[in-house]
């Protein structure tokens, strides 16, 4: 089942899987269809005596250089939605930046105080596996992991990224429909990796600023 995206950029990850499917698609058809042929076409009969064949050059060249080339023009296709998912983050004037921290099992987030600002004595510390974000606004995400490799992978937002120790690694996304989404790990990170499940609520401006008071209070 296809899930739904709710993300600013989904159309371009889907059209991405879309091409790629297509493409592998024929490749496979190709191959197997040729498979069969062969199969069939050179099968043992009685009587005929098998030929020892080098090869084609000709042949060998064409089945090196078509997929190569196929290759490339999929790197080529990507380039566009590569930087604007990967390479383009929006400025953190106008995004809702927060850190998550992963640790064998559990998602730690951490928003900005009063400051607008990471990293001060201000921060406020959201409850594990508790992430919410507002609708329609830009959110930057400072991802880091504690102990092991994890992934952070939300399927609505198209949004999937390893989290490394010791390596700080920052993605966004802009969130387009008010709900709640399934934040999962994707890498085996330890027995308890099949527990490591969150939820990422995706909320009206004004119910997030109430929700982030509430917090701050605690």
């Amino acid at each position: 089942m296809t899930v739904e995206s709710i993300s600013t950029f989904g159309n371009e990850v889907d059209s991405l899987f879309l091409i790629i499917l297509i493409v592998t698609g024929f490749a496979f058809v190709l191959t197997e269809g040729l498979l069969i042929y062969f199969l069939i076409r050179y099968r043992h009969r009685d009587g005929s005596k098998a030929r020892y064949i080098h090869g084609n050059r000709q042949v060998e060249i064409l089945w090196t250089l078509v997929p190569g080339l196929m290759l490339f023009g999929l790197a080529i296709y990507q380039t566009g939605a590569w930087q604007l998912i990967r390479q383009i983050l929006p400025a953190e004037s106008e995004a809702l930046v927060i850190a998550v921290e992963a640790r064998q099992f559990e998602w730690h987030p951490t928003y900005p105080g009063a400051d607008g600002r990471l990293g001060t004595d201000d921060d406020i510390e959201a409850p594990i596996n508790v992430i919410q974000v507002p609708v329609n606004r830009k959110v930057i995400v400072r991802l880091s992991a504690d102990d092991v490799l994890h992934s952070f992978f939300v399927p609505a937002l198209r949004v999937k990224q390893d989290a490394v120790p010791g390596r700080p690694i920052s993605l966004w996304f802009e969130a387009t429909k008010v709900g709640q989404y399934e934040i999962a790990c994707t890498e085996l990170c330890g027995l308890g990796h099949y527990r490591m499940r969150a939820f990422l609520t995706v909320a009206e401006p004004a119910d997030f600023e109430a929700w982030l008071a509430e917090i701050e209070a605690r």
